[in-house]
């Protein structure tokens, strides 16, 4: 378990590329170093976190982990607990549930992996904050940040218009901030059914 800290070829389908899943070889490096901003995406058990840890597991470590979750109950404890049992003590694990552009600043140097941005975004809803100040700040705190970094975040587009007014606000926000990480990643990975398709960047 990491330290806890409180505070071959690839084919184009429909316009997107599978990429092929990272195992270690002496190109995984520069391709993690090269895309600075990465940015990963998908459902619920798309297979976005493992993915995301993959990557940031092909740099040498110590590797950054920014979690935004919280133990509300037991179930989420539960789901918190498999995450962390998965990754190895090269990992250092920041909380992070709100103020995430200040962690971002003050996180030591290393590759970072931030999952995710959707339970962030929920976190500062529920606390009443200014949401367009907040993806202001971090924008600025990802573009002041030096080294690879990759962000994880829920695609909610692609289900049915929720029945109240402030689901359907989160989900709003949600794509606009997908939208605005995105257009400043270096790449951008569409995960399905534990696939990875690339729609933004080289395979």
């Amino acid at each position: 378990m990491g330290k806890h800290v409180q505070s071959g070829s690839a084919r184009r389908v429909d316009g997107c590329v599978p990429c092929a899943l990272w195992s270690s070889g002496p190109d995984l490096n520069a391709e993690v170093a090269t895309h600075l901003l990465t940015f990963v995406l998908g459902g619920a058990r798309s297979g976005k976190s493992r993915y995301a840890e993959g990557l940031i597991a092909a740099a040498p470590p110590p590797w950054i982990y920014i979690a935004t979750a919280g133990a509300h109950d037991a179930e989420m404890a539960e789901r918190i607990a498999q995450h962390r049992a998965r990754r190895s003590n090269n990992w250092q694990t920041l909380e992070a549930p709100n103020d995430l552009a200040e962690t971002l600043a003050s996180a030591p140097k290393g590759p970072i992996l931030l999952d995710c941005l959707t339970l962030w975004l929920s976190n500062r809803m529920l606390a009443g904050a200014d949401i367009d100040a907040e993806f202001d700040r971090l924008e600025q705190a990802l573009a002041r940040r030096a080294g690879p970094i990759v962000l994880v975040a829920n695609e909610v587009g692609f289900g049915i218009v929720p029945d109240n007014a402030l689901a359907r606000r989160f989900r709003d926000l949600q794509g606009s901030l997908n939208q605005r990480v995105a257009a400043t990643a270096d790449r951008v990975i569409l995960m399905v059914a534990g696939l990875p398709l690339i729609v933004k960047g080289p395979p």
